[in-house]
C-alpha cells in the first residue's frame, strides 16, 4: 500500500523525536534529529527543549564549546548546527554546490571567480586556527584583494570556506557579531559531482538525512542538501540495499532506510512550539507533509524567514511570539482549536517560558513586524 501524506508525517515527528521527548544527551540528540537551523542563535536551544527530555540548554552550551558540535554554512547554503562528526562529509557533499554558485553574487560582482577562492583558501584557514572576529578576517581579506573587493570577497568566502562559527557570547553561545574558526578540515574534493570523495559523502548524507527525515523521494533530498537532483538519483542507486524503495502519494518513489521506524498514521502528535527555522519545516521539497498548503506563505515569509510555528497534530496551525513583557507567549491560531489543544500548549508555553526566561526573553523580538502581516480572524491567545 503507497505510504500517504500522514504516514510520511508521523514518520518525520518519531525521527525529529516530535512524536515523544527523549532522555538523550545532547549530542546523541543531535546525532538522531541530524542537523539544527541555527540562522537566530536561539533556535538550536528551543528545537532540542521541543525533542530532549530533561533538556539543560548548558549542556549545548558545552557542546559547542568543546566543538562535539559545531555551527557552520551547510545545507542549503544555510547555517546548521551538527555533530562534529558530520560537518566533514555534509562539507565535502556540498562543495559542487558551493563552488557552482559562484560563492554568491556579491563575490561575483567584486570581479572574483571560485579559483580565486582556491587561491585565497589554504592562508585564509591558516589565519583562522585561532578564533578570528569578522572585523580581522575582513582584514585580512582587504590586504589580499583590496579594500574595493573586499566586502564581495569576504561575503563569498564566508560560506565556502570550511569554518566554523565559533562562540562568542552568552545568551545562546553565538551572538550577531560572528566569530570563525578553521574547522579542520585538510583537503576539499574538486567541485565536480563525479568526484569520488564528494559520491561518497554525497552517499553519507543520504543515509543521515534519511535516518533522521525520511522517507523521502529524490526531490526532497536534493531540497534538503541543495544539490542536484541527477547526482542524487545515481548516489541512491549506487546505496543499493542500504536504502529501500516505497511507493508514496501520486506514485513518486520514496526511499527510506530498512526497517526505520514508520508509525501508524493514527499515532498521536503532542502540541509543540517549534521555534523560527525549526528543520521540520524545511527539509523537504513537499513541505505538505507538515505544513499545510494554505498556511505555507504565512510561516515562510518571502524573504526566507520561516516564523516560530505551532504544531497541532503534527501540523503546522498558527504562528507564535515572546509576549512584549517575557512572562509568556503570545499565540495565534489560524483556525479553531480544542480546549484540550489549547491546555496542551499552555503547558508547553510554561516550560518556554522558563527556558527563555533564564536566557533572554527578547528571542526573535526582530521578526514581529511579521504579526501585523497575518491575516485577521486568527484566534489569538496569551499562553
Amino acid at each position: 500500500m503507497p505510504l500517504t501524506t500522514r504516514d510520511l508525517n508521523r514518520a518525520s515527528l518519531s525521527r525529529q523525536l516530535l512524536l515523544a521527548r527523549r532522555p538523550l544527551s545532547v549530542a546523541d540528540g543531535i546525532r538522531q534529529v541530524v542537523a539544527l537551523q541555527a540562522q537566530h542563535p536561539a533556535s538550536p536551544y528551543v528545537a532540542l527543549w521541543n525533542r530532549l527530555s530533561g533538556f539543560d540548554p548548558a549542556g549545548l552550551d558545552a557542546a559547542f564549546a568543546g566543538r562535539t558540535v559545531v555551527k557552520a554554512t551547510l545545507m542549503r547554503i544555510t547555517l546548521h548546527a551538527v555533530h562534529a562528526e558530520d560537518y566533514a562529509p555534509f562539507r565535502a557533499a556540498m562543495q559542487p554546490t558551493l563552488y557552482g554558485a559562484r560563492l554568491g553574487a556579491r563575490f561575483a560582482d567584486a570581479g572574483l571567480t571560485p579559483a580565486d577562492a582556491a587561491r585565497l583558501l589554504p592562508a585564509l584557514l591558516e589565519f583562522a586556527r585561532t578564533p578570528r572576529t569578522s572585523a580581522e578576517l575582513r582584514a585580512w581579506v582587504e590586504a589580499q584583494v583590496g579594500a574595493e573587493k573586499r566586502d564581495g570577497a569576504w561575503w563569498g568566502l564566508k560560506g565556502y570556506a570550511p569554518l566554523h562559527h565559533a562562540p562568542t557570547e552568552s545568551p545562546w553561545t553565538f551572538g550577531q557579531r560572528p566569530s570563525f574558526v578553521a574547522a579542520g578540515v585538510d583537503s576539499l574534493p574538486t567541485r565536480a559531482d563525479t568526484d569520488p570523495h564528494v559520491q561518497e559523502a554525497l552517499r553519507a548524507l543520504i543515509l543521515r538525512y534519511l535516518s533522521g527525515f525520511g522517507p523521502a523521494c529524490v526531490a526532497d533530498v536534493a531540497q534538503f542538501a541543495l544539490v542536484r537532483r541527477t547526482a542524487v538519483r545515481q548516489a541512491l542507486a549506487a546505496l543499493g540495499e542500504a536504502v529501500e524503495q516505497l511507493p508514496g502519494p501520486g506514485g513518486t518513489p520514496y526511499f527510506d532506510l530498512p526497517g526505520a521506524p514508520r508509525p501508524p498514521a493514527g499515532t498521536p502528535a503532542p502540541p509543540r512550539l517549534l521555534g523560527m527555522w525549526d528543520s521540520l519545516l524545511l527539509a523537504y521539497a513537499d513541505r505538505s507533509r507538515v505544513i499545510p498548503p494554505a498556511y505555507r506563505p504565512l510561516v515562510i515569509r518571502r524573504n526566507g524567514d520561516v516564523l516560530p510555528t505551532l504544531l497541532v497534530d503534527g501540523e503546522v496551525a498558527g504562528v507564535w511570539r515572546p509576549a512584549e513583557d517575557g512572562t509568556g507567549v503570545e499565540a495565534t491560531a489560524f483556525h479553531p482549536l480544542s480546549s484540550a489543544t489549547w491546555d496542551a500548549l499552555t503547558t508547553e508555553a510554561h516550560s518556554l517560558t522558563a527556558l527563555l526566561a533564564a536566557r533572554d526573553t527578547t528571542a526573535y523580538r526582530r521578526y514581529g513586524h511579521w504579526w501585523a502581516k497575518l491575516p485577521e480572524g486568527g484566534e489569538v491567545r496569551r499562553l
